[in-house]
């Protein structure tokens, strides 16, 4: 969340501490709810593995029928599939509640979170934590897993810093497209599918090598909603391949600067989405 100019920077970390403890303890709530039935914890966590797993069989049914993929082999998709997969998931794990917001704008069920003395945006990120969700990080780490195990790759100390720091800047710009998708609904109170379309769908974008879509749609994700930082530009340093776009090298430590870029506004649009709601009148 932005913090205005005029609060004390202290009261700021204090708030800000506040939020985090407010979101664990929600968290935890939800977890000892869902462990209480253990077997449908698990088969629901498996159901959530499987599903995703079918995306990564269609690569490979593709691979049955091609030796590359727009220049790229099996082992080499399988690392962007991995990496995209694991950002995704992780931000969806924390952040997946969050698409309910416009259901909560529309029934004013949204007054509740307001009344308690705790912060809205972390309520909202917690609301209905689902664990089961876990399976798709499960899945999109097996995935990586088998990449790194099969690919070919000039292993430097660069090179291996780079991968967790890949894996948790893209997980921190998904967060911030999950925010600022959430924010929007302050205003289209049903726009949860536009949400969607830049989460889920760009994560099924990332899964797939940059060389197979056109320049536009690169330059698209690459300038404008930034999910080309994700995964896209660290992996192409990592495996050794050119940028399509021709960028220099040095854009693909940017995933750290781009991830906070996002996050500042996307808490700015959320503060401005909050102040924005008026209830349903009803």
């Amino acid at each position: 969340m932005a913090a205005d100019p005029w609060i004390p920077r202290a009261s700021r970390r204090e708030a800000l501490r506040d939020g985090f403890r407010a979101y664990g303890l929600i968290v935890a709530m939800w977890m000892r709810s869902t462990m209480a039935y253990r077997a449908s914890f698990a088969m629901t966590a498996l159901g959530n593995f499987t599903v995703t797993a079918f995306d990564f069989v269609t690569i490979m049914l593709m691979f049955s029928q091609v030796d590359a993929l727009g220049g790229y082999a099996l082992p080499e998709v399988a690392f962007l599939y991995g990496t995209s997969a694991t950002a995704f998931g992780l931000a969806d794990l924390m952040l997946g509640s969050m698409d309910r917001l416009g259901r909560r704008v529309r029934d004013g069920t949204l007054d509740t979170l307001l009344l308690r003395p705790v912060p809205v945006l972390a309520q909202v990120a917690a609301d209905r934590f689902a664990l089961r969700r876990v399976g798709r990080v499960l899945q999109g780490l097996l995935v990586l897993g088998y990449a790194l195990l099969t690919v070919d790759i000039d292993w430097t100390p660069v090179r291996v810093l780079m991968l967790p720091m890949m894996l948790l800047s893209g997980a921190a710009i998904f967060a911030a497209v999950f925010v600022a998708g959430a924010a929007f609904q302050f205003w289209a109170q049903d726009a949860s599918q536009v949400q969607n379309s830049f989460t889920y769908g760009g994560t099924t974008l990332l899964q797939y090598p940059p060389t197979v879509f056109a320049k536009d749609l690169v330059r698209g994700v690459t300038f404008l909603v930034p999910l080309a930082f994700v995964n896209w530009l660290p992996a192409l340093y990592i495996l050794g391949r050119e940028d399509p776009l021709g960028l220099p090298d040095v854009v693909a430590f940017l995933p750290p600067v781009v991830a906070v870029l996002c996050c500042v506004p996307a808490g700015l649009m959320w503060r401005l989405g909050l102040r924005a709601y008026r209830s349903t009148g009803s």
